[in-house]
């Protein structure tokens, strides 16, 4: 299955979601995740990776991630306006 990197604006909803796909693709996330977490712009950030088939998969079990606006890739490293 594949892993999903999700990075969530939790005052905005705002998001954004990276697959990870292959044998690796779960620990890839994971690492990434790693790496995301020592260098994220604030503690507003959440950062998760979550394994399923698909990406639809997750937007009806974690729905609260996808309430927001799709944001770019890595959005969490850059300074978010209130």
């Amino acid at each position: 299955m594949t892993g999903f990197l999700v990075e969530y604006h939790r005052p905005s909803g705002d998001w954004y979601v990276r697959a990870f796909e292959g044998e690796n693709g779960a620990r890839e996330a994971m690492l990434e995740r790693f790496r995301l977490e020592e260098l994220r712009a604030s503690a507003d950030f959440e950062i998760a990776v979550l394994i399923a088939d698909s990406l639809e998969t997750i937007k009806k079990t974690h729905s609260r991630y996808f309430g927001g606006r799709e944001r770019e890739a890595e959005f969490s490293l850059l300074p978010i306006a209130a």
